[in-house]
């Protein structure tokens, strides 16, 4: 993983609540909301599911793309999530 930035979700299961972030380190990331320690909005909805990511080579794009995601409707982001992971699987494992 070689890029600069990543835009990710995070989703406590299908079509469930969603968790729109940024990161430098996605692997990293990922394990701090699966311990508990990334966010509060995602340990009090226990989203322990990666859903989604992009990369960006530079983190002003990262941001910008997330501001867009953020505001989209909620049907327009489960969309985006189905486009490339239709089961809402957790994509954990293909970070290692």
């Amino acid at each position: 993983m070689d890029n600069n930035a990543y835009v990710y979700i995070m989703a406590n299961r299908y079509r469930g609540t969603m968790y729109v972030g940024i990161t430098n380190n996605l692997a990293r990331r990922v394990h701090e909301h699966k311990t508990g320690t990334g966010s509060r909005f995602v340990a009090r909805y226990a989203l322990d599911r990666l859903v989604y990511y992009e990369p960006h080579d530079w983190i002003e794009g990262a941001i910008q793309r997330e501001s867009q995601i953020k505001a989209w409707k909620r049907d327009w982001k489960i969309e985006l999530v189905e486009s490339l992971n239709p089961d809402w699987k957790d994509l954990e494992s293909e970070l290692v």
